[in-house]
């Protein structure tokens, strides 16, 4: 397969690659600034199409190297928040227009950098320091909530049906939110982390992944994560010597892969 964003690559590092949720679309982000997005299309034995992959648009934020960018569920937005900002931008891909989100009444946070996208479309939740979870509406961008666990959150995941939130602190506690109440149901100790990294919650919510810096995955069934405050993980991960950046699932849950940045060709299928 040839480079999907041969027609432009990055002049920086890359830190968004993600395919568009229902067109043949597949969007590149960095921080040189730019978001692109390229056509790839299907190949298979009668003939190779994608040669060219061909480059639908890019844009460019001024003085916005990128931190993270997502397509919305319905695949009409891309929300993009930047390495050292408190705004962050929406791109409207039915118009066209860059849209700056300024201020979010009610989050006071010096930097906006990490966030998720419900799976149902309706929120997205900002994770913000010292511990401080901003849970907003999707549609307008505002404040619904705002929730906190101990320490300092590093990572979020929703479930698959956008009911509940595990949020994964520096010290190694996952707190288990209600999105309805904003009440903590639960919360639990990864067995050995000493700095959690990185969380996943599997298409059909029977496992969770955490990710710590030492590398190692441990994998939990759901249903015990929502009961004891010490789980024993039914698979720990050891393939990694360096610090786990990220856990996914793929949509059947018979596939987990797991990655760290800070290594070369780091990426291990479970």
């Amino acid at each position: 397969c040839l480079p999907a964003n041969q027609e432009r690559f990055a002049n920086g590092k890359l830190v968004t690659v993600q395919f568009h949720p229902s067109a043949q679309v597949v969007m590149t982000a960095g921080h040189d600034r730019s978001v692109s997005l390229f056509q790839v299309k299907n190949f298979n034995l009668c003939y190779v199409d994608g040669i060219r992959n061909p480059k639908i648009q890019s844009i460019y934020l001024e003085s916005f190297p990128i931190y993270k960018a997502c397509f919305s569920v319905d695949g009409e937005q891309v929300i993009a928040t930047g390495t050292h900002h408190k705004m962050f931008f929406v791109y409207d891909m039915m118009s066209g227009s860059i849209i700056p989100i300024e201020k979010v009444r009610g989050v006071e946070e010096r930097f906006l950098k990490n966030f998720e996208v419900s799976p149902d479309g309706s929120f997205m939740l900002l994770t913000g320091t010292s511990g401080y979870l901003h849970l907003l509406s999707m549609k307008t961008k505002e404040l619904i909530s705002t929730m906190k666990v101990n320490g300092r959150c590093t990572a979020s995941a929703f479930t698959p049906d956008s009911s509940k939130i595990y949020s994964y602190s520096r010290e190694g506690e996952v707190f288990i939110w209600d999105v309805r109440s904003r009440k903590c149901l639960h919360k639990f100790e990864d067995e050995g982390s000493l700095e959690g990294k990185c969380i996943a919650v599997s298409k059909n919510n029977q496992y969770v992944a955490c990710g710590s810096a030492s590398g190692v995955v441990n994998l939990y069934t759901t249903d015990v994560c929502l009961k004891e405050n010490r789980p024993k993980p039914v698979k720990a991960i050891m393939n990694l010597v360096t610090s786990a950046t990220c856990v996914t699932f793929n949509p059947t849950t018979e596939i987990l892969a797991v990655a760290s940045r800070e290594a070369d060709e780091a990426v291990k299928l479970v």
